[in-house]
């Protein structure tokens, strides 16, 4: 059974009233971040190195001057729902779009979290799962990740049973470590979860398989499956993501979701990036062919790094200090991420897979600033 839905007002308790003139502070310290500076070559983001295709943006100029911007837009979305249901052979009732799978995941917390309901990650994985989570006052229990960043199914089934989450993320190729999770461990997460099983597949284009293909299999009820527009599709700038799972939990999300919170020029963006999947398809297998040139590179140098099914490559340098690594190749104008102070990551460097130009420059910068 897929599990209840709060109420977005029972999700939330009530706090007390402060005395007058009491100034609320916020309820976290700090947010998720990622540093912008100005820089030839910025590897930090796992952006898409290239623009839209050109027929894409002259599709969306010509569509933009048919939108009635006074009017408010579709609020279900239909249009858009129905050409993602098409592309992955699914009902349009299986499909719920927002603004970027990071509102899809505060919508899922919404509507199935809160207080007295488990939200499970994997650390380490991708911070914003725990950190809606937190924000939605449901509480969080990690498992880990053995050395190798791949995760023991013995781990798996030891957090759940003890979690019982209404709520179990899988990020799948995993963000920021780069492995993909086999189809055996996501169908003993089905298995062994009482709740939803969430398979963030924002990387998805770039790995080998997709849970999309467990769909059929028992216990597809409670799968839901994350995608974005922002990677291989080079809309990261337009904030659009969806997920597909059963209908039920669709109703749920849009229980939960604003009112019209996706405009009408993001659902006429999305649908018409969807008519040019030949050329994301192109760009993925680019994207595929430097992963690996990075990495037989990487591989000759004085680091340590992991296989990716992504497009970005987690390492680690093996003889020097990585803030320093990370700050010499921000002096030379090559900028990647940081994650030396994320849980699990002492002294990891991540680099986002560039335009080959660009990974020539990381490559040469990354090799004299080990030199020296």
């Amino acid at each position: 059974m897929t599990a209840a839905p709060t109420s977005t007002a029972a999700a939330l308790p009530t706090a007390a009233s402060p005395p007058a003139a009491a100034v609320v502070g916020p309820r976290l310290s700090s947010g998720y971040h990622s540093l912008q500076v100005d820089v030839d070559v910025r590897l930090n983001t796992n952006e898409a190195p290239l623009a839209p295709p050109a027929g894409w943006m002259d599709a969306l100029r010509d569509g933009l001057a048919h939108l009635a911007l006074n009017r408010y837009p579709d609020r279900e979305a239909t249009e858009l729902r129905e050409a993602l249901a098409r592309q992955h052979g699914v009902a349009p009732e299986q499909v719920f779009a927002a603004n970027g799978s990071n509102e899809v995941i505060q919508c899922l917390l919404l509507a199935y979290g809160g207080p007295g309901r488990a939200a499970v990650t994997f650390e380490p994985t991708y911070a914003l799962h725990s950190h809606i989570a937190t924000l939605t006052h449901t509480p969080v229990t990690s498992g880990f990740r053995r050395d190798d960043f791949t995760l023991d199914p013995d781990e798996l089934v030891r957090v759940i049973a003890a979690a019982r989450p209404a709520v179990t993320f899988l990020c799948s190729p995993n963000n920021p470590t780069g492995r993909v999770e086999p189809p055996e461990l996501v169908a003993e997460a089905l298995s062994s979860a009482p709740g939803l099983v969430v398979v963030d597949e924002a990387y998805g284009q770039f790995s080998p398989w997709s849970a999309l293909s467990l769909l059929a299999q028992p216990g597809a009820e409670r799968l839901v499956v994350l995608r974005t527009f922002s990677k291989t599709w080079a809309m990261a700038g337009a904030r659009l993501g969806y997920m597909i799972g059963a209908p039920a939990v669709v109703q749920a999300l849009q229980t939960a979701a604003l009112p019209y919170h996706l405009d009408s020029i993001k659902q006429l963006a999305g649908r018409l990036a969807l008519g040019f999947e030949a050329e994301m398809r192109a760009r993925v297998a680019i994207g595929v062919e430097e992963r690996g040139r990075v990495a037989a590179a990487l591989g000759q140098m004085d680091v340590e790094s992991w296989p990716s099914d992504a497009n970005f490559i987690l390492f680690r340098p093996m003889h020097h200090d990585s803030h320093e690594v990370w700050e010499g190749l921000l002096a030379r104008s090559v900028l990647i991420r940081n994650c030396t102070s994320w849980p699990g990551l002492a002294g990891c460097l991540r680099v986002t897979v560039g335009t080959p130009e660009e990974n020539t420059r990381f490559l040469v910068a990354l090799g004299e600033v080990l030199d020296e």
